[in-house]
């Protein structure tokens, strides 16, 4: 006997899993943390959950000894090892170790960005990042360091703090055999051995993955920031910083009198004496007085250059 979800259609062998799945349509969440009040579908995702408080990372890996909170996790992680991406783009060729990354992938080229903050609007490709942003709003760090006090929005990122205070260097290269504390660093060590960096779509050289990825923006056309006074899209951050500047240096100095504004304090002061009628520079051959130094050497012919 099977029992079918009058919702979806799906279809589940016994009466307990398809009321534990028809949680997912009614949105509700009853078991929820005594820690940090988070709620939960079930209470196996609660009991995943309690390890981010407690530090408990029962799975470890048996090829670099690295520990995860789900054995799921550790299958995922193995792919790192045996080099196994079997799930590729069918745009740009870009394989990848999950289906659910090639998924979140797939919306560079569509651009499609689903879930959105109900806070400022501001929409993702996918809900870890929105789940990510919303601590912005809310300030929220729940994970402290013991040692040092300093305090991290997500649980790996103080994981991998961790690694500061104990030393730890559990990723090693088996060429040289020097240890890095993160993945992304053997990563990019690895280069130098193998000396792979290319541009999957030109063949363009990188030494680092980041920049290789700012790259690709340029084939894939994606500009993931944008800026939040006109709405301008940009592919790398360091460009939209230098872009926000158009915007600030209008209101850094502004006459009181007329509105107008300077990019300097020197040219707003320069401009301030057309209110006032100062004239600070003088002429000593014909005794005439200039509002700024520029004035006086276009006008006197005494002035060297």
């Amino acid at each position: 006997m099977t029992f079918t979800c009058d919702q979806c259609g799906k279809v589940w062998p016994n009466a307990s899993k398809l009321k534990r799945h028809y949680i997912t349509h009614t949105g509700e969440r009853p078991y929820s943390c005594d820690q940090c009040g988070k709620t939960w579908p079930n209470a196996s995702r609660l009991k995943v959950h309690y390890r981010t408080h407690t530090g408990e990372r029962p799975y470890s890996c048996d090829v670099c000894e690295k520990t995860f909170t789900r054995s799921s996790h550790v299958l995922s992680h193995m792919k790192i090892h045996t080099g196994e991406r079997p799930y590729e783009c069918d745009q740009c060729g870009k394989k990848f170790r999950e289906s659910g990354v090639l998924l979140n992938h797939m919306r560079i080229h569509t651009g499609e960005k689903p879930y959105s903050c109900d806070q400022c609007g501001k929409t993702f490709r996918d809900s870890s990042a929105l789940c990510h942003h919303m601590k912005i709003h809310t300030g929220e760090k729940p994970f402290e360091c013991d040692q040092c006090g300093k305090k991290f929005t997500e649980s790996g990122d103080l994981h991998k703090h961790m690694r500061i205070h104990t030393g730890e260097k559990p990723y090693s290269c088996d060429v040289c055999e020097k240890t890095f504390a993160q993945s992304s660093n053997l990563l990019s060590h690895m280069r130098i051995h193998t000396g792979e960096k290319p541009s999957e779509q030109c063949g363009k050289e990188f030494r680092d993955s980041s920049d290789l990825h700012q790259h690709t923006r340029v084939h894939t056309g994606e500009k993931p920031y944008e800026c939040e006074q006109c709405g301008e899209m940009f592919s790398q951050s360091s460009t939209l910083s230098k872009h926000k500047r158009t915007h600030s240096w209008l209101i850094l100095y502004e006459c009181d009198q007329c509105e107008e504004a300077y990019r300097t304090s020197q040219e707003l002061s320069s401009h301030y004496r057309t209110h006032t009628g100062d004239k600070p520079d003088d002429c000593e051959e014909r005794g005439e007085g200039f509002q700024v130094c520029e004035e006086l050497s276009e006008t006197c012919p005494n002035v060297p250059d």
